[in-house]
């Protein structure tokens, strides 16, 4: 896993997140004393305990916290309602959107609660860009009312890795991973299951290595390409797995047999394995594949992008995991029926 905070849409999307994995009060740029004390005034404080027990927790909003003439209130509740629209429990309020001294650059001001802890409320704050279609806080992501439709294009179009499930791309699921990477090994009884609670969609893999941190995973990457190549998407999700079985033996004396030994559960001839990831063309698409996910914002592994959605399946329990999947298929147009999980998964 890549030594980064969690990608900020990724945070949004997790249930426990207003208080730990988004920026609440990220510093604001360098600003005169006057400007300062001005904004301070202008921005409301997130609401009392007390104001948070009634029907709505949020105090009523004041016009004089909405200066900036971009994004809207209706742009900001239709971006946090396809990212937090999953959590029937999750209330929000718009309280400012602030124009600040950047040109073009405004701040919001939302105030978060839960209908289950009530009493309890958090206020987040993000900027959005002049071009109205990025949002800042820890990171920078797309903002809008559809938020994921860039990345969801762009993988319908690049995405074409070992794949399971549908052969529609209505519902593409891509998990984007490091077969060295003990967490992406952690999360395959996670996919597993997804393919099965979700026969309607297309479940991608695409090989992620992270090299400063896994120096055998790209050899991995490419030899587990040439089994595919050789023996089809199956065969891949063999070797896959058995290279994660066996992670341990990823080390200078071992990894020749460790590799040896997961071409040949997978029906492949290690040799010929060996050779083919030395070729332009394998490391070609092992590179195109870690492209692929730094252009639509995978920065760490393991990541799973729900219709464009990136998410860190690692730190969602897997029921929350599936409202998500199925919200985000919702809001594209397609239907799913999500049954209750039989496994042991949380």
């Amino acid at each position: 896993m890549k030594n980064s905070k969690l990608a900020w849409a990724a945070g949004l999307a997790l249930l426990t997140t207003a208080a730990s994995n988004i920026a609440q009060t990220p510093a604001p740029p360098q600003l005169s004393p006057a400007t300062q004390e001005a904004n301070q005034a202008a921005t409301p404080q997130a609401p009392a305990p007390q104001a948070a027990a009634h029907a709505n927790p949020f105090p009523a909003v004041n016009p004089k916290n909405f200066t900036a003439t971009s994004p809207t209130s209706d742009d900001v509740n239709s971006f946090l309602k396809s990212i937090w629209g999953y959590d029937e429990n999750r209330v929000w309020s718009v309280a400012a959107i602030l124009a600040t001294p950047a040109p073009g650059v405004s701040k919001v001001v939302v105030f978060v609660a839960d209908k289950t802890q009530p009493g309890k409320g958090t206020q987040t704050i993000f900027f959005t860009t002049p071009d109205g279609k990025h949002a800042i806080a820890d990171n920078v992501i797309d903002f809008g009312p559809k938020p994921f439709a860039e990345s969801r294009k762009a993988l319908q179009e690049r995405a074409n890795g070992p794949a399971r499930g549908a052969k529609s791309n209505d519902l593409l699921l891509v998990e984007f991973a490091d077969l060295q990477c003990p967490h992406c090994k952690e999360v395959q009884a996670i996919m597993d299951n997804i393919v099965q609670d979700f026969p309607q969609a297309r479940v991608v893999y695409e090989n992620y290595p992270i090299t400063g941190l896994h120096p055998y995973a790209f050899r991995a990457a490419a030899e587990g390409e040439c089994v595919r190549k050789a023996k089809g998407d199956a065969a891949f999700f063999t070797y896959a797995q058995a290279v994660f079985d066996t992670q341990e033996g990823l080390t200078a004396e071992r990894a020749d047999a460790t590799l040896s030994a997961a071409v040949t559960k997978a029906g492949g001839d290690p040799a010929a394995a060996a050779a083919c990831a030395e070729t332009p063309a394998i490391k070609e698409d092992v590179n195109a594949s870690e492209k692929l996910g730094t252009d639509i914002g995978v920065d760490q592994t393991p990541m799973l992008a729900v219709n464009g959605h990136l998410l860190p399946i690692a730190s969602i329990p897997y029921e929350t995991l599936k409202k998500i999947i199925a919200y985000q298929a919702g809001q594209d147009g397609v239907v799913v029926h999500v049954q209750p999980t039989l496994s042991t998964l949380k």
